[in-house]
């Protein structure tokens, strides 16, 4: 699974650090989504999306491998 949530990220403005606070994460799974290293869960999916207003599939979205 390939993710746009750097991108989403800095448009807002939000550090690793300060959206892994908001989520309840560690800044490192943060970092491990964003080197496409972790799948988050339906439930971090969710909460992330509301976070940066965009679909949960505007973010994550299946690789042509997956």
């Amino acid at each position: 699974m390939k993710n746009n949530l750097k991108v989403e990220r800095a448009k807002l403005n939000l550090t690793q650090a300060k959206l892994a606070e908001m989520i309840g994460v560690s800044r490192q799974t943060i970092n491990a989504m964003e080197l496409n290293k972790y799948v988050p869960s339906t439930v971090l999916a969710l909460k992330i999306s509301q976070i940066v207003n965009k679909n949960v599939n505007e973010i994550f979205f299946l690789d042509k491998k997956d």
